[in-house]
């Protein structure tokens, strides 16, 4: 246990942006200024990847101003045709369409950007090829379904000096960078961060299999050449070993991401468990439980538990709890559930509320009554309750999006780049085997190096 709060860790954790309470909000562009201020008002972009999530993300630019989706790219035309009619009607133009991204690239010679939204295995090789083609990439998570593939990703962004944003959007969500920000990087609201429970419950109708009609098979050699066995792989392809990661992947990502933000560390040692209770025909897990360990500043471990269950609607959806010794967080992207408690014996918070940091919110019901009156000596009094001030009024993908473009334009430096991502993704490729093989994982410096 002693090597998570060696010295020499905490340097490698500080040369890469998560030392401290691991609060960076931003980490610098890599252009030079003269690039910068002359990029035009209007950026033009291809978006490589053209299902549920690139669909998705161009309803999130739709009042984004001075983006032109130039081209698109997707070996599966009933994808392609969708994503261009959206994209006709929006823009009043027909963006061109391709099935290869090779050959777009060769084609495409005024483009400043691309949105990448192919499946995990997919995102290496397109994100480095756009990135040596001169264009700046938003890359959505996971950066790949390797560990050696996410480090190339770095590799290639600082050598060509591009930028590249990969999204995990909560960075750029005003609730976690005013808590991140404000509340636990200034204010130290919590006190000793001491632990975290998290969890992502869904149910197992959103995990069902997605099926077609026979007639909009891809045929086989096209599907052999992209890597795909079959039409099934090909439109579940989260729940395969060479495809992606699972469910600690799919949707683990963006907490785990989060538990490093927030604690300022990557955790040095990982234990899991998972099994499959549903879906018997896939490869990956659709219930995993992981246990992470985290060196804190003052010494100590903060120990986050955190499981994912596919099958129930139970549980309230997903949201990430820290426990403090002075308060809780309760972080979520549903605005609903995001609260914070004051413990008792903590420092009075007005000033904080008077600082527009907090929302006074009503108080606790009272006391958690035995059925003698009273407290149990087992219970806790209900804390007091705050809020936070700022809200997330777009879609949630919005303001990630925003960042990357203004980072282009020289506004602001990204919220989530690739060397940042990395640090938090790693962590996901130890989990698997841990849970696979049941035994606990170390996570040492140099398999976190660049």
């Amino acid at each position: 246990m002693n090597e998570i709060a060696s010295p020499s860790r905490r340097e490698f954790l500080k040369q890469n942006g998560l030392a401290g309470a691991g609060l960076v909000l931003g980490t610098a562009g890599l252009l030079r200024a003269e690039e910068l201020a002359n990029k035009p008002d209007t950026l033009h972009i291809a978006i490589i990847g053209c299902g549920l999530q690139g669909r998705t993300l161009l309803d999130a630019m739709a009042d984004i101003p001075g983006i032109r989706v130039r081209c698109v790219c997707d070996i599966w035309s009933y994808n392609l045709r969708k994503m261009v009619e959206k994209i006709r009607v929006r823009q009043g133009e027909q963006p061109t369409a391709y099935a290869d991204f090779e050959d777009m690239l060769a084609k495409e010679k005024d483009l400043d950007a691309a949105i990448v939204t192919t499946p995990d295995f997919w995102h290496a090789p397109h994100t480095i090829a756009c990135l040596e083609s001169g264009l700046h990439v938003y890359c959505e998570k996971m950066m790949s379904n390797t560990l050696e593939g996410a480090r190339s990703m770095v590799v290639a962004a600082e050598k060509t000096k591009r930028l590249c944003q990969i999204g995990h959007q909560r960075r750029s969500n005003p609730l976690y960078r005013h808590t991140a920000g404000k509340l636990l990087g200034e204010k130290r609201i919590l006190g000793q961060i001491l632990a975290v429970d998290a969890r992502w419950i869904r149910t197992k109708t959103s995990s069902s299999d997605i099926a077609v009609p026979a007639a909009l098979h891809l045929p086989p050699d096209v599907l052999k050449k992209y890597g795909y066995q079959d039409m099934r792989r090909f439109l579940n392809w989260r729940w395969f070993f060479d495809l992606s990661g699972g469910l600690i992947s799919d949707l683990g990502a963006h907490q785990i991401d989060v538990f490093n933000w927030y604690l300022g560390a990557v955790p040095s040692r990982v234990s899991a468990t998972g099994g499959k209770r549903i879906f018997q025909d896939r490869d990956h897990f659709d219930q995993i439980m992981t246990m992470m360990e985290y060196a804190q500043p003052d010494g100590g471990v903060c120990r986050v538990s955190y499981q994912i269950i596919c099958g129930s609607s139970g549980g309230g959806g997903n949201h990430e709890t820290f426990l403090g010794s002075e308060g809780t967080i309760v972080a979520s992207e549903d605005a609903a559930k995001t609260a914070i408690y004051r413990e008792a014996d903590a420092p009075f918070w007005d000033a904080h509320v008077l600082a527009g940091l907090l929302t006074s919110s009503v108080g606790a019901s009272g006391k958690n009554s035995s059925s003698t009156g009273g407290i149990s000596a087992y219970e806790s009094e209900s804390p007091e309750k705050f809020m936070l001030p700022v809200a997330l009024e777009t879609p949630r993908h919005t303001p990630h999006l925003v960042n990357f473009f203004n980072a282009i334009r020289g506004n602001g430096t990204l919220n989530c780049d690739a060397r940042t991502a990395f640090l938090s993704e790693a962590v996901i490729h130890f989990i698997n085997p841990a849970a696979s093989k049941g035994e606990p994982v170390n996570i040492t410096e140099k398999q976190l190096s660049l």
